[in-house]
This record gives structure tokens, C-alpha cells and sequence, in this order.
């Protein structure tokens, strides 16, 4: 297997990303969680695409850390300049993302067909769902990074509500209201196992059980088998309203979870 030192590119794109985060640092502190924020985020997002690639071809595992470290760095101009992570205030910034990494030309290194590979996955993977009718390897490619994002996503939303108001990331919440109790429809929604889709929210326990309804989006079962690792469902659940109905909505994505590790259904 090809070391990571001996593919040309890869070691250059992290030495450029690192410098890429380094352009936007300032000493408005609060602006600079939101910059950290998605430093950090990206790294990990890097880290879960290795690890749910592993025993895959090592050229996969390669593009995969390639469309991860490219994956969000339209979040950074688009905090910069709009100053919020909430696309529909500002721009889809997955697009934007594949318009930087043309920019810079990163994927230059890649032959026509990687490449493209690449951007597709960097351009499409905040979309609701995978589009039909991609190339096989693309859509494997575009599945694994949206299973690696969740999985960080979802560690950075559990972080933000366990650190203090005042040193929070402003943008993570989306500027939803902490409202108490959750919308009917959209509990209704996870409850019959369907993605929430972020126009129907009216508070953060909302974004909460959008993101829980991820989990019907997961492809890779080596990426189930982290969400299950993790304790990601305890940590909702941790977050959530305690009462009767948030529970039973809790106790069907569990079980669709352990269905789909009985099954061993997915892509890997």
C-alpha cells in the first residue's frame, strides 16, 4: 500500500489547508470559535473518512481525505462575509467550497476523472439527498463524505450545548430560538423515519431531531457502527426534552440503528 508521503498532493493539500485556516485568523475572539470551529471540524471529518474507508482501495481512502479536506472551505469566506453558517442566509456553501478548491487548483494533482470525482462529492455533499444517475465510485465517494461529516456534525452540536452561552461558536445554532418542547410535524417526521428537512424548524430542539434523523442517511455500516461507539443517540437523548414522546421518537431511531448493524446493510 502506498504510504501517505508518497502521494503526490496530499501532503501539500494539508500543508495548504493549514495555511488557508491561518488567512482568516483576526482577534475578534468570537469570530475566531466560528473559524476554529470548522478548522477542527474539517481535520475530524478527515479522520472519520479514513477510518470508514478503511478496507476500501487505498486510491479510495486517498480521494476520500482529499474531498474532506475540501469539503467546507466555503464555510470560512462565508462566515467572513456573511457571518453566519445558515446557507439559506448566505450561499450553499458546498458550491462555494468547489469553487475555492478550483481556485487554488488543489486538485490539480489528480487525474480528470479523480478529480471530478472529487468535486462532485465536495459540491453535493450538504445536498437532502444523493442524486441519481452519478458514476458508481463518485456516489461511493459522495455517500462516505456525507457519513464523515454527520458523524463530526454531530460531535460539534453536542459540544456546543455543553459548553457555556458565552463561549460558544455563534454561528453553530443556526440562530434558531431555544424554544421548549419540539414541532409535532417534525417529530412525526423522524418518528416514520424521514429525513427533517431544515425548512420546517422552529427552534434548536427542532435542530436537534434533524440531525437525529441523519442516522436514515448513513451508507457505510462501519459509519453505524461509530454513531453506535460514540453514544451518539445517549447524547441526544442527554439534550432532548425528557418526556414520553421525544422518547418514543428516540427508541425508533435506535432500533433502526440496531437493524441496520443486525443487517450489516449499507455500503462497507
Amino acid at each position: 500500500m502506498m504510504s501517505d508521503a508518497e502521494v503526490p498532493g496530499l501532503e501539500p493539500l494539508r500543508a495548504w489547508f493549514a495555511s488557508y485556516c491561518d488567512s482568516f485568523r483576526g482577534a475578534d475572539p468570537e469570530q475566531q470559535r466560528n473559524f476554529d470551529l470548522k478548522e477542527k471540524h474539517t481535520r475530524n471529518v478527515c479522520l472519520a473518512a479514513r477510518r470508514i474507508a478503511q478496507g476500501e482501495s487505498p486510491r479510495f481512502c486517498i480521494l476520500a481525505e482529499v474531498a474532506a479536506v475540501c469539503h467546507d472551505l466555503g464555510r470560512f469566506p462565508q462566515f467572513r462575509d456573511y457571518h453566519t453558517f445558515k446557507d439559506s442566509d448566505s450561499v450553499n456553501h458546498a458550491h462555494l467550497s468547489a469553487q475555492v478548491a478550483r481556485q487554488h487548483a488543489l486538485l490539480d494533482f489528480l487525474p480528470r476523472e479523480e478529480r471530478e470525482a472529487v468535486e462532485i462529492a465536495v459540491r453535493l455533499h450538504n445536498a437532502f439527498e444523493v442524486p441519481a444517475g452519478l458514476p458508481p465510485e463518485t456516489e461511493k465517494l459522495l455517500r462516505l463524505l456525507r457519513d464523515a461529516d454527520k458523524l463530526d456534525i454531530w460531535r460539534v452540536f453536542i459540544e456546543y450545548f455543553e459548553t457555556p452561552e458565552e463561549e460558544r461558536p455563534s454561528a453553530a445554532g443556526l440562530g434558531f430560538p431555544d424554544l421548549p418542547g419540539c414541532s409535532p410535524e417534525v417529530m412525526d417526521a423522524v418518528r416514520n423515519g424521514k429525513m427533517v428537512h431544515l425548512s420546517s424548524l422552529r427552534s434548536l430542539n427542532d435542530f436537534k431531531l434533524l440531525q437525529l434523523s441523519w442516522i436514515y442517511d448513513i451508507n457505510f455500516v462501519s459509519a453505524l457502527r461509530l454513531i453506535r461507539e460514540r453514544g451518539v443517540l445517549e447524547q441526544f437523548a442527554a439534550i432532548l426534552p425528557a418526556d414520553e414522546a421525544v422518547a418514543d421518537v428516540l427508541a425508533q431511531v435506535r432500533g433502526y440503528l440496531e437493524q441496520r448493524l443486525k443487517e450489516g446493510g449499507g455500503t462497507a
